[in-house]
């Protein structure tokens, strides 16, 4: 998998600045003020950062900008990289500052000056995520990306409160590795092996096969999979760090590439279907830094992965399929499919760990895009606590999200003359009549929230934190979720 760049923290040495190549970062506050890192570097290029701080451009720069003096005389480094940052920085704004100091680096060596800068940690988290890039399938030689040492005044302490936030960093890694990855290579089986690679972070990890789920009855989520050579499995990832008590679940959708089945999508854009596992992955990175960081939490994460193909062996519009549960379920389109996979597991979630609380994640709806576009991803939820809880995570972390409503009278849209439900509602509050299909498969006594981020999980333009393409969002904020409410 895509790792994290690697940062070294050490003491702060300005004895050699002169000589050292590649970039150097200083962190000027809002005010102006030089801490002792910059004024050093001030006075080897002859008070060009000092004019820069002066001028104009300074003062039009944001909290958290980076502006570039390159080949300044003085110094063997190619560019001097100042960041407008507070003494005492916001969390949000110290990851922004150390995301623009990963985009500067362009391959170069980097010293950073950051002296008794606050939060120097969150800066690193910030460097972590931005660093991010996605090359497994380009050919030919790769370019070093350059090494990253970040000069603190206690490097031992920060480098111990930074570690919890590489093991988050390498699950949103995981994450956007799973969401970028093309069908030909991310198949059911190859998803299902990197799942069980993860019981050496001392995760313990189940897979249930085809035979296994129609002992189960689990036929809503086989009916999607039928039409495909790729074996449909249900994969259990478990932790327990948190002693006896009844565990949180995260049910993931893993759809690794969705056609649409019988009910074609069009082919412009089929070729982003690629992320419609976006819900089993961010659900895996969790699990994923859960593990790393040896979180005192009991947690179990479980996603259902399928393929949506067409063939003679599709499932077809008009369909009945029965449920775990024992529900009967109209397929009036077969594009409507991942409420299909949730629904079984979610049933099956409640059945054998009987969860203090649940949430779900999908890539479900092209209609909370149109509700909410990238910015946030859908909440609902039959739980205010659980709800209120997530959206706090969420802010806290930098995670757009959501509530949207919920409500019996959106239960008529899903009546089926024939069936149960049928697995769509019409044109019309399509992200609320899914989640309200999902509803029929949580029990009333059991704290539930889903997350439709088909938005969120993986965007065609850089974000804050991200390139193009997959975000990891979700991970972040799950992960701070757990470790408020549900650690020991």
């Amino acid at each position: 998998m895509t790792t994290p760049a690697e940062i070294q923290f050490k003491d702060v040495d300005l004895t050699k600045l002169a000589d050292v190549g590649g970039k150097i970062v200083v962190f000027i506050d809002t005010d102006g003020k030089m801490d002792a890192g910059a004024r050093r570097v001030n006075t080897l290029t002859r008070k060009a950062v000092a004019r820069f701080v002066d001028g104009s451009d300074f003062d039009k720069m944001a909290v958290g900008d980076l502006a570039t003096l390159a080949f300044p005389a003085g110094l063997s480094a190619e560019a001097v990289c100042i960041l407008k940052l507070p003494r005492r920085p916001s969390s949000q704004d110290a990851r922004k500052a150390g995301a623009m100091i990963a985009k500067a680096q362009a391959g170069k060596d980097l010293i950073i000056l950051a002296g008794s800068i606050g939060r120097a940690d969150e800066i690193a988290l910030g460097i972590a995520l931005r660093g991010y890039k996605f090359d497994a399938h380009k050919t030919g030689e790769k370019t070093s990306p350059g090494s990253l040492t970040m000069m603190v005044s206690k490097p031992d302490a920060v480098a111990r409160s930074a570690a919890p936030m590489a093991a988050i960093a390498e699950g949103v890694f995981f994450t956007r590795d799973l969401i970028n990855e093309p069908a030909n290579v991310l198949t059911t089986d190859n998803f299902a092996a990197r799942l069980v690679a993860m019981q050496e972070l001392g995760l313990d990890v189940e897979i249930l096969e085809e035979p296994d789920l129609e002992k189960l009855g689990m036929r809503t989520l086989l009916s999607v999979g039928q039409g495909s050579d790729s074996p449909s499995k249900v994969v259990v990832m478990s932790w327990t760090g948190g002693g006896k008590e009844a565990p949180f679940a995260l049910v993931g959708k893993g759809v690794v590439f969705d056609t649409g089945g019988i009910s074609l999508k069009p082919a412009g854009g089929m070729e982003d279907m690629t992320m419609d596992m976006g819900g089993a992955g961010v659900v895996a990175g969790v699990m994923r830094t859960l593990a790393l960081r040896k979180a005192k939490a009991n947690v179990v994460g479980i996603v259902g992965l399928v393929e949506n193909m067409p063939s003679g062996n599709a499932s077809r519009p008009g369909d009945v399929v029965k449920s775990m549960k024992g529900d009967t379920v109209e397929i009036i389109n077969t594009d409507a499919e991942g409420r299909l996979v949730l629904a079984d597991v979610l049933w099956y979630a409640q059945e054998r760990f009987k969860p203090v609380g649940m949430i779900n994640l999908a890539t479900l709806t092209g209609a909370i895009l149109v509700a909410l576009g990238h910015e946030n991803a859908g909440l609902f939820s039959n739980s205010d606590e659980l709800s209120n809880a997530f959206l706090k995570a969420a802010r806290t972390e930098g995670e757009g999200a959501w509530r949207m409503p919920m409500g019996p009278a959106y239960d008529e849209l899903i009546k089926s003359r024939i069936a149960d439900m049928k697995n769509v509602g019409g044109r019309f509050g399509g992200s609320i009549t899914a989640a309200q299909f999902l509803r029929r498969f949580v029990k009333d006594d059991v704290p539930w929230a889903h997350l439709d981020i088909a938005g969120t999980a993986h965007v065609k333009k850089e974000t804050g934190l991200a390139p193009a393409g997959a975000t990891g969002w979700g991970v972040m904020a799950l992960n701070r979720l757990i470790a408020d409410h549900y650690e020991n």
